[in-house]
């Protein structure tokens, strides 16, 4: 797995590793990357079987999977100690680690998470699906910004919108892939484990998402001992993409208040990137 490193090169800076959504590539997190390299080393990457790490996913391809695959990538490049941030499918491989590698993760931040998935997300799931299986690449990924931002945003940003899309149809991950990708996420359930995550996390969601209800962040605030939750008004499923700024700084604001995230951070410089 190939992992990118950007910002601070100061020793004691602590490790923020950057966990996408269904997509599965690092460039998602674009908005992210400068305001928080300013203060902590970043790591992005692109899953496996997406973006730079093309691979064919195996049956039976599973969270378990997704996370020791992310843990063992770090571990190679002697990152020990860090805080997970992840977008949909990215917090629940967060959440994964945090039960499987608990010594590893200092925190975790879960953007629009959940502990089991909600039948309005399964029904949107099995729309995408149909539309993958039975109308191709180019209506799945024409479809997908409606699941992911508002209204009114789509409609001011219609050429970036276009232009993303024939980007994702050239660069797609294959339907074999997505699928057991897909099957992964919608069978991932941490009702009955959730409690035993004892770090601190913060839970990030949008009033207006239409992929994944406000209220499954909700749910895991209930559950997990150590959460905080902040609620942004506006800007959809992606509202780190659509309304960046509020996000950034609702992240940022939590990160500053969590001293001892960062403490544990190596020592020693991590691996140099070109």
């Amino acid at each position: 797995m190939h992992l990118t490193l950007s910002g601070s090169a100061h020793p004691g800076a602590g490790t923020l590793v950057l966990a996408a959504g269904l997509g599965g590539v690092g460039s998602f997190w674009l908005p992210q990357i400068n305001a928080l390299s300013e203060r902590y080393r970043v790591v992005t990457y692109d899953q496996r079987g997406t973006g730079h790490n093309a691979d064919a996913l195996p049956d039976g391809y599973s969270m378990r999977d997704m996370a020791a695959e992310l843990a063992e990538a770090l571990a190679e490049k002697g990152v020990e100690k860090y805080v997970v941030i992840g977008h949909a499918l990215g917090g629940m491989i967060a959440m994964q680690m945090a039960l499987d590698y608990p010594d590893r993760l200092a925190g975790l931040v879960i953007v629009n998470g959940w502990l089991r998935l909600d039948a309005h997300t399964r029904r949107c799931f099995s729309v995408r699906q149909d539309l993958l299986l039975n109308s191709g690449v180019e209506s799945y990924v024409r479809a997908q910004p409606l699941f992911l931002y508002p209204a009114d945003w789509l409609s001011e940003n219609q050429a970036r919108i276009e232009a993303e899309d024939a980007l994702h149809a050239a660069h797609f991950q294959g339907t074999e892939n997505l699928l057991r990708r897909l099957h992964a996420l919608m069978a991932c359930d941490f009702t009955t484990r959730a409690h035993a995550i004892a770090q601190p996390v913060l839970l990030l969601c949008s009033q207006d998402d239409l992929l994944v209800p406000w209220r499954c962040s909700h749910a895991l605030s209930a559950v997990l001992p150590n959460a905080t939750l902040k609620e942004m008004a506006w800007g959809g499923h992606a509202m780190s993409v659509s309304a960046s700024a509020t996000f950034n700084a609702l992240l940022l604001g939590w990160l500053a208040n969590q001293p001892a995230l960062t403490e544990t951070a190596e020592r020693e410089p991590l691996w140099q990137t070109p």
